[in-house]
């Protein structure tokens, strides 16, 4: 005699997967590839913030980086190039049109001290720490 193991969380997991499976599907359509999410990189090196975003082939006419409301917006727009046709392509993978992405900084971020750096096809974004937020080292004496 065999004992089958129930397992109730079965069929969620199936609808997972078929979930992940459809978001990761290659779309070939271009009016899909209308709208893009750029990656990025975001690190604590210190005394401030680092976000470095991929944007290859974009000049810095291209690009928009704004804070508002304690929140960082990158946007911007990459097109295809004029002189050439989409028709004489065999494949294209790369993705045009424009893009927005948002991050909430954090409170201890000196919005005044952001700077922004475009080099290479990497726009790195420097939000540097408030003073009063800096990690800092206290020595306590101890009375004996």
């Amino acid at each position: 005699m065999s004992v089958a193991i129930y397992d109730p969380f079965r069929s969620v997991r199936a609808l997972q997967n078929e979930i992940n499976r459809v978001f990761d599907q290659d779309w070939q359509e271009t009016n899909v590839a209308s709208h893009w999410s750029m990656r990025v990189d975001i690190k604590e090196a210190g005394d401030a913030l680092v976000l470095k975003a991929d944007l290859p082939g974009m000049t810095l006419e291209d690009i928009r980086v704004n804070v508002e409301d304690g929140r960082l917006t990158i946007s911007g727009e990459r097109q295809f190039e004029k002189d050439e046709k989409k028709e004489d392509y065999h494949r294209v993978e790369c993705t045009y049109g424009q893009f927005s992405r948002s991050f909430q900084i954090p409170a201890y971020t000196d919005v005044t001290g952001i700077s922004a750096d475009y080099k290479n096809g990497v726009l790195t974004i420097t939000l540097p720490k408030r003073e009063d937020a800096k990690p800092r080292q206290v020595e306590v004496k101890i009375n004996g």
